[in-house]
């Protein structure tokens, strides 16, 4: 049930890959929340570990991401494991190259509107997925990892040539920067391009789903409705088109050969065996009122 903040008391931290990235809508998101809330702290924090003690000494402020979905689960975990994410209620304003689970959750896509959703919205309690070694998934979990194809090139955002990326003369010059600049190994996946069939064993609520005996192309597992996971396994084809295998509980467990996942924004791994837990209503998200 969606309840309304009581809290106009703003702490906005504002991810340093969203002021390379457009600091036009940092500067569009920053000016609207300052001029509709009570009162509003503003911090510029230079790396993870500054923006984890920015977060932590955040007091009776509401927090406000603004940033992309690196930041926002940045936050998430950091909540998660100070033992603060149920009683927090958290905002996002969306900059940055990979937004698609911010918008997923139902973020809007626009600086000024997901500002006014900060200020004017309705709080949401969603589930999220908790693994066994305190990892926190919002959205989606996918076995292998599938590449995000909005995915900003890491050397170009480290450069700091990603401001304003939505320009077309400045997309030519990423693409030309790209060809000249030899390329390196992403440090946010170590996944191959293009994996192959997995053995693994999966479990729901005890119940094995698919075993090691049948190779399977594809998981994904999403947290909800109403406390459980949706599991959906792709067995491999071999000639004719494989039903998927489809089922609904509180508890996964995926085991086997070593394998990676994404996990929302990032990919985690190799490991041998990963148990998720749906907790449910534990992000309070503000949204759009409806």
């Amino acid at each position: 049930m969606a309840t309304f903040a009581t809290s106009d008391q703003l702490l906005v931290i504002i991810d340093p890959v969203a002021r390379r990235w457009d600091g036009e809508s940092v500067r569009i998101a920053k000016d609207v929340l300052s001029a509709g809330a009570a009162s509003t702290k503003v911090c510029l924090p230079e790396d993870q570990d500054e923006f984890a003690r920015v977060l932590a000494r955040r007091g009776s402020r509401r927090p406000v991401v603004v940033g992309d979905d690196r930041a926002l689960m940045r936050a998430v975990a950091l909540l998660h494991r100070q033992r603060a994410l149920a009683e927090t209620v958290l905002s996002v304003v969306p900059v940055g190259a990979g937004l698609g689970v911010s918008h997923a959750l139902g973020v809007p896509s626009g600086a000024v509107a997901a500002a006014r959703a900060v200020l004017d919205g309705a709080e949401r309690r969603l589930d999220v997925l908790v693994d066994d070694s305190d990892g926190v998934v919002l959205g989606a979990l996918r076995i292998p990892p599938v590449p995000l194809a909005a995915q900003s090139d890491p050397t170009v955002a480290e450069a700091g040539l990603a401001q304003g990326g939505g320009h077309p003369w400045l997309r030519t010059y990423q693409s030309l920067f790209r060809t000249l600049v030899p390329s390196r190994p992403s440090r946010l996946s170590a996944a191959p391009a293009t994996p192959g069939p997995a053995r693994l064993r999966i479990e729901v609520d005890g119940v094995t789903l698919v075993d090691l005996d049948q190779p399977v192309e594809a998981v994904s597992v999403t947290p909800g409705p109403s406390g459980t996971a949706f599991v959906r396994v792709r067995p491999l084809s071999l000639g004719a088109v494989a039903v998927p295998l489809e089922a609904r509980g509180r508890t996964v467990t995926v085991s086997g050969a070593d394998f990676r996942y994404r996990a929302d924004a990032a990919v985690a791994g190799p490991v041998r065996v990963r148990t998720w837990t749906v907790r449910e209503g534990a992000l309070g998200l503000m949204l759009p009122g409806r």
